[in-house]
């Protein structure tokens, strides 16, 4: 069994249209405060490895507005609770001139404690160094302290688009105000949002991956 951890069921609806047996895990693992999105997946995905004891997905993602520099990125989340969606489009409305470009992202971050040598892709052991740069990190923790001894597997997708003034009315989150090839994700159904949105891209590459682990 795969065990996506998240609290939002929306992301497990998403992920059972690309993986066969995923459940949910409703576990709240430290976020990390990090420049970039794998090392928070990474170190989550370690966490929740540890609490579950078996296999484990996690996901971090972000909105990047090319004209702040990739802002709000891995901080979207708690930009989204601060100041909220509609503030952010008007940041971007009243900073950035037209067509305020940005894109969706997301590392998915798999870990099932075994090694993935003689694998393709990157495998991610060294997130604690961005995590202690953060000041994320107490050594005296033991679970904590040896979390990089676990190799992490790395997924990205991403997805380009605008910033818009809000439309439509379904999806979360940063949705209604991206707009990708003339629609904003809160305006697609969601098997439309799923066909290109970052994590259904993450999804695709991990799922294609996962199907080729021995049992």
């Amino acid at each position: 069994m795969l065990r996506y951890v998240t609290t939002n069921a929306g992301k497990v609806r998403e992920a059972r249209e690309y993986l066969d047996g995923v459940e949910q895990l409703n576990y709240d693992y430290t976020e990390i405060q990090a420049a970039e999105l794998g090392p928070i997946a990474a170190r989550g995905a370690r966490e929740a490895y540890r609490q579950a004891g078996e296999p484990v997905l996690v996901d971090d993602a972000g909105l990047f507005v090319e004209g702040f520099d990739g802002f709000p990125g891995p901080y979207s989340s708690y930009v989204e609770g601060t100041l909220g969606v509609d503030v952010v489009q008007r940041l971007v409305a009243g900073e950035i001139d037209a067509p305020r470009r940005a894109s969706f992202q997301c590392v998915l971050a798999y870990c099932d404690g075994d090694d993935f040598a003689a694998t393709p892709d990157p495998v991610d052991r060294e997130d604690r160094s961005a995590a202690a740069a953060a000041g994320a990190v107490d050594d005296a923790d033991d679970d904590a302290a040896d979390d990089g001894t676990l190799p992490v597997k790395l997924f990205r997708g991403s997805v380009r688009g605008r910033i818009v003034e809000p439309r439509g009315e379904g999806g979360f989150g940063y949705d209604p105000i991206f707009e990708h090839d003339g629609s904003t994700f809160a305006e697609l159904a969601a098997d439309e949002k799923n066909a290109v949105s970052h994590r259904g891209r993450a999804l695709a590459k991990f799922a294609e991956w996962f199907q080729t682990r021995p049992v």
